[in-house]
């Protein structure tokens, strides 16, 4: 069985594609969580805007890879890597035999609503706001998040535009797991 990375623009749905590859006995770990535990380390709140200026700290610190680097003893043949943010961040995943990249996209309008909805601390309130935020993941520096070239290195695309239903099915399709739950 193949680990997955996923990589997708803010709430494109990637934590719901983890959800469901939980239920279907996937191990889930997350990028994100390595920065969680450092901004936690320094008794700071875990903001979008945080989150992006202190993973992008990591990586200028300890490599454009160090996010992946400190996950891959936690992996094994059925895990997801949740917020797969830079091409280096694949670099070191692809090492992982078996290893696929999912891109996980929606439309910014469908994404803003979610984000919206969901009410996550640093979730932007304006359309405006959540596509400057998002703009700041597009960087072309190797420090920095650069989702759009990350996205670019897809193994396998899930468009995530309908309901939670038509989700799971999408998933279970493209990731080859009708028969293997």
């Amino acid at each position: 069985m193949p680990v997955f990375g996923l990589t997708g623009p803010n709430a494109s749905g990637k934590g719901e594609v983890c959800s469901h590859l939980e239920s279907r006995g996937f191990q889930v770990f997350s990028l994100s969580d390595i920065i969680r535990e450092d901004l936690a380390a320094r008794g700071l709140s875990p903001t979008r805007e945080a989150m992006i200026d202190t993973g992008n700290a990591l990586r200028r610190r300890h490599g454009p890879g160090i996010l992946a680097e400190r996950l891959l003893d936690r992996l094994s043949d059925r895990s997801v890597v949740d917020s797969v943010r830079s091409p280096a961040e694949v670099e070191v995943l692809r090492g992982v035999e078996g290893f696929k990249l999912v891109l996980v996209d929606a439309p910014v309008e469908v994404r803003f609503e979610r984000s919206r909805v969901r009410g996550r601390i640093g979730d932007a309130g304006s359309l405006a706001r959540f596509a400057s935020l998002e703009d700041r993941e597009n960087s072309s520096d190797p420090a920095g998040q650069q989702l759009a070239a990350t996205a670019a290195l897809a193994d396998l695309r899930i468009l995530n535009e309908g309901d939670l239903p038509d989700l799971r099915a999408q998933i279970d399709h493209v990731l080859g797991l009708q028969d293997n739950a």
